[in-house]
């Protein structure tokens, strides 16, 4: 009974990697065809990943790239969860604040005026 674990199916997997809230989730997202296993488009959720393995798939706003350390037995808490992958996804530079309006009344001039430097910027 105490078999080790060499393979899993992806949907389970990023599961148990806690990348998604439920696995029907998971499998959703590659059954659309938003997941790659090395380099290759996956659509299958029962394909199976072993160690090793790079996946990349979509997160929120964000593509996530990570490389399976280990397979996992049960969807655990976040700490165990973390040990399972290496997170390869690489460093997005942040952009800086565009000049908001606080909601206190109607912008001033000066306010409108940075708001035309900032889009005048972005547009060159």
């Amino acid at each position: 009974m105490t078999e080790l674990i060499d393979k899993l199916r992806v949907d389970k997997w990023l599961w148990h990697a806690r990348f998604f809230k439920t696995r029907s989730l998971a499998s959703g997202t590659v059954r659309a065809g938003h997941l790659r296993v090395n380099g290759q488009k996956i659509s299958k959720p029962a394909t199976n990943v072993k160690l090793g393995d790079v996946l990349t798939f979509p997160q929120g706003r964000d593509v996530r790239v990570v490389k399976l350390l280990a397979v996992g037995s049960r969807r655990g808490p976040a700490s165990e969860a973390q040990t399972l992958y290496q997170d390869l996804t690489p460093v997005r530079e942040k952009h800086p604040q565009v000049p908001r309006f606080e909601g206190k009344g109607r912008p001033t001039k000066q306010d409108r005026r940075n708001l035309d430097l900032y889009n005048s910027r972005t547009l060159e």
